[in-house]
This record gives C-alpha cells, sequence and structure tokens, in this order.
C-alpha cells in the first residue's frame, strides 16, 4: 500500500463560496420568519397608558390578537372579519365571521373551571385588542359582547397601549 506523502510546505485553500451561500440563506430565512411574526398586527395608533404594563408573550404561546382600525374595522391575520362600510355585515347576523373566529379561538385556549368546583370550563387565555386610538368604543365593546357569548366565554382581554414619549417604561 503506497501512501502519498503530504507536504507540509504546500499551501492549502479552501473553497469559501458553499459557506457564503448558506450565510445568505440563513439570512434570508431569518428575515422571512421576523416579517411573518408581525403579520397579526396591523398598522394602528395605539392609545397612550403611563402606567402600561409592557406586553412580553411568550413567542412558543400562540396569542389571538383582534386589530380594530379607526373606522371600526376588525381584521384578524390581515383577513377582515368585520367592517360597518360593508353590506355583508350589516343585519341580524352582521358578527357572524367574528364569532366564527372566536368560537374556534376558545376551543384552541387552555381551559380552567368557571369557579372552584364548577365542572364548566371555560378558556382561560386573554385576547388581545389592537384598537386604533380614534376608534369609536362602541366596536371594541362588540368584541367585548361577542366574546361573552355563552358559546364562546372568553372573559381575558387584554387593551394594547403604547407608552407616551419619555415616560418611564418601567411603571407597572
Amino acid at each position: 500500500m503506497n501512501l502519498a506523502k503530504h507536504d507540509a510546505n504546500t499551501d492549502m485553500e479552501m473553497d469559501m463560496t458553499p459557506m457564503i451561500d448558506v450565510v445568505f440563506l440563513l439570512i434570508i430565512f431569518f428575515m422571512i420568519i421576523t416579517d411573518l411574526t408581525q403579520q397579526e398586527l396591523e398598522d394602528v395608533d395605539l392609545p397612550t397608558a403611563e402606567h402600561a404594563k409592557p406586553d412580553q408573550p411568550d413567542p412558543e404561546e400562540w396569542r389571538p390578537i383582534i386589530n380594530v382600525t379607526y373606522r371600526g374595522e376588525m381584521i384578524i391575520k390581515k383577513k377582515v372579519q368585520y367592517d360597518p362600510d360593508l353590506p355583508e355585515f350589516q343585519g341580524k347576523n352582521k358578527f357572524a365571521e367574528l364569532k366564527t373566529w372566536l368560537l374556534s379561538a376558545a376551543n384552541r385556549m387552555k381551559k380552567e373551571p368557571l369557579s372552584p368546583g364548577s365542572s364548566k370550563l371555560v378558556p382561560d387565555e386573554p385576547v388581545l385588542i389592537r384598537a386604533d386610538m380614534t376608534t369609536p368604543f362602541k366596536y371594541v365593546q362588540d368584541i367585548m359582547e361577542q366574546c361573552g357569548d355563552q358559546a364562546i366565554s372568553i372573559w381575558k382581554l387584554q387593551l394594547a397601549v403604547s407608552t407616551p414619549e419619555g415616560a418611564d417604561e418601567t411603571n407597572e
């Protein structure tokens, strides 16, 4: 068996092209993932609150988010669930799409007994409502009423706010 001897003085070069390709693919992957995490948030001007708690959701947990525009549109994951200006959202079943979404969200949530010793289980996770600061409150109230429907029974709600510029963000 004749093994070729390797000359220690010979310069060895490594082809960096595959490594650069992998780095670019990773950059593209993380850019896409970052964009997907913002998909649930609409561009709304949140009301301000000086003593707001910072929103620090667990990235591993699913959290239902309802965006309400200044016109009263209720948008979930870029899909309009209610628009007060469109004829299909008028009449007795105007919140049918919102109600269907809330029911599926309630079924997906962790359940807890309504009261100690109660056999009725209700969703024990909050729904985040992100309403524009100029949104008439009646639209937020409509969401609250739909959450309180007996079939849905979501009783934990969070309202998104921003802190005023210059305010201490550590206030709770």
